[in-house]
């Protein structure tokens, strides 16, 4: 990572602020993901990524963590701030409540690494991983 005199802070960042960056994070991860399992056709790694990376994906594996209490008080936190966050657009193909959670997701995923706890990032996208190709995951 490149270095800036200037340290963000996360907990002041503004929620869709973590989300753009925690899309960037979980996609980067997910296609690497992909390409470790043998996935090069292009089409076919993009029609795979949109798997884990749909807002319908995201949101319920955002949801498991919250129902299975996977989540620390302050990452809960994070998610109710991420789900609250009115970005005055929401996709087509999904509803306003699939597209918050997992903008949740994604703040979750930006704060965690902006915040440094790539350890704890990386336990949240592998058990995302698994969730989604568990089959846990209705598309």
């Amino acid at each position: 990572m490149l270095h800036y005199d200037k340290q963000i802070d996360e907990k002041m960042l503004n929620s869709l602020a973590l989300a753009y960056m925690g899309d960037a994070v979980y996609e980067t991860y997910i296609r690497h993901h992909l390409i470790q399992k043998g996935a090069v056709k292009p089409h076919l790694l993009h029609k795979e990524a949109t798997s884990f990376v749909s807002a319908k994906a995201q949101n319920r594996i955002i949801r498991f963590f919250l129902e299975e209490g996977q989540l620390t008080e302050e990452e809960t936190a994070v998610v109710r701030r991420g789900r609250n966050a009115k970005s005055g657009t929401v996709p087509k193909n999904t509803d306003v409540q699939t597209y918050r959670y997992s903008t949740a997701f994604e703040a979750l995923v930006g704060y965690l690494y902006l915040s440094g706890q790539t350890e704890r990032m990386e336990d949240i996208i592998s058990a995302s991983i698994h969730f989604i190709e568990e089959g846990k995951d209705v598309r």
